[in-house]
């Protein structure tokens, strides 16, 4: 198997985990506060991720990859489970999920824009039609407006468009795990205290189900996941395996049925294989790294 479909692969599985993350954090900011949904995740994952590091003897960043670990950091760690918790307490996932459908798109404008990778034309295209279809259906779902939430989305989507990007890179040199895992530990020092404040100030006091659900995009969105994730978009180009996160609203937009009790609707079938026809398009474009 070449590298580019090892990272398709590993790519999906990456996304199959993501796609979980909207539903369980609805669940989980139905009684805690966004903000400790946000930050108390990212300290469970870094306590997982000392654990890792240690395990694998992994050597100090250097002052090169320490930049991109902060942009990291930024991007994943802290900007996108901020943002997506805020929305989580106001539309349901199934709203968010096709809303974060821009976000191949704009993972792909990240790395055209800071690193080596030329799409080709086709390419754009192929993003931009796909792109286009998610942010129509959620126009459809929102009855032709978008919901003052979704500012809070678009601002998830450009943080994790930097995170993935950068992170996809630094994956190149550092591997996925060590990057996953140093950035949640630089954010340690800040989250941890935040997160002790925002647990005193609110109570911690929760139903299984919501700790459940805290402990999915602890361990899951904010860990595991990234494995398979930044992995893949080092195999396979951050550009072009992005385009899998086309099939992430649709995946999310099933959990959501499933593990929230949002209804799904039949034509969400319609634009699933709309939009795996453009992945399937997309991946056959040239990208050159």
């Amino acid at each position: 198997m070449h590298n580019e479909s090892k990272g398709m692969w590993l790519g999906l599985v990456g996304v199959a985990v993501f796609s979980l993350t909207l539903p369980f954090t609805r669940i989980a900011v139905a009684e805690f506060s966004p903000a400790f949904v946000a930050f108390g995740r990212a300290v469970v994952a870094a306590i997982c991720a000392l654990g890792m590091l240690w395990y694998l003897k992994a050597p100090r960043p250097t002052a090169a990859q320490f930049k991109g670990l902060v942009i990291t950091a930024l991007g994943v760690v802290v900007g996108f489970p901020l943002f997506s918790s805020i929305a989580m307490q106001q539309v349901p996932a199934s709203h968010g999920a096709v809303v974060l459908g821009v976000l191949p798109l704009a993972t792909a404008l990240f790395a055209a824009l800071r690193f080596s990778e030329r799409p080709s034309l086709g390419f754009w295209i192929a993003a931009l039609v796909g792109s286009g279809i998610v942010v129509a259906f959620a126009l459809r779902q929102g009855g032709g407006s978008f919901h003052l939430a979704d500012f809070a989305l678009f601002a998830a989507v450009i943080a994790a468009a930097m995170g993935y990007a950068e992170g996809g890179r630094l994956s190149q040199t550092m591997g996925g795990q060590q990057v996953i895992c140093w950035a949640l530990v630089l954010s340690l020092p800040v989250l941890l205290p935040l997160s002790v404040w925002l647990g005193w100030r609110d109570g911690i006091t929760a139903s299984p189900q919501a700790w459940a659900a805290f402990a999915y995009v602890s361990l899951f969105s904010m860990f595991i996941g990234f494995f398979f994730w930044y992995k893949g978009l080092a195999l396979g180009g951050i550009a072009r395996v992005g385009q899998v996160q086309l099939l992430q609203p649709f995946m999310s937009l099933l959990a959501a049925a499933v593990i929230v009790g949002e209804k799904l609707e039949a034509d969400n079938l319609l634009f699933a294989a709309a939009v795996i026809a453009v992945v399937a398009v997309g991946r056959k474009m040239a990208v050159r790294r």
